[in-house]
């Protein structure tokens, strides 16, 4: 079961990771934000990381789709929240 507050949870930290990651120029400040991510995502609950990640296991740890996948991570969120 995903709790209300498990939703708002992450999307409080995943918004404000996403806002310091989109205005960030600093390469070090961006993979310090990745690795944050990751981080949380490893311990988020496996029910609502699965249903934000829609089946992808490296949802918010891949490099390369980081930008994307945040977005997305965030969208879903808000979507739970309606």
């Amino acid at each position: 079961m995903i709790t209300r507050d498990s939703i708002e949870t992450a999307y409080s930290f995943l918004h404000q990771k996403r806002n310091v990651y989109i205005h960030s120029s600093l390469d070090w400040q961006r993979d310090d934000i990745e690795y944050a991510v990751a981080a949380y995502a490893d311990s988020m609950s496996p029910a609502l990381y699965g249903e934000i990640a829609l089946g992808r296991a490296d949802f918010l740890r891949d490099h390369k789709r980081f930008q994307e996948d945040i977005d997305n991570a965030v969208e879903r969120l808000e979507q739970m929240l309606e």
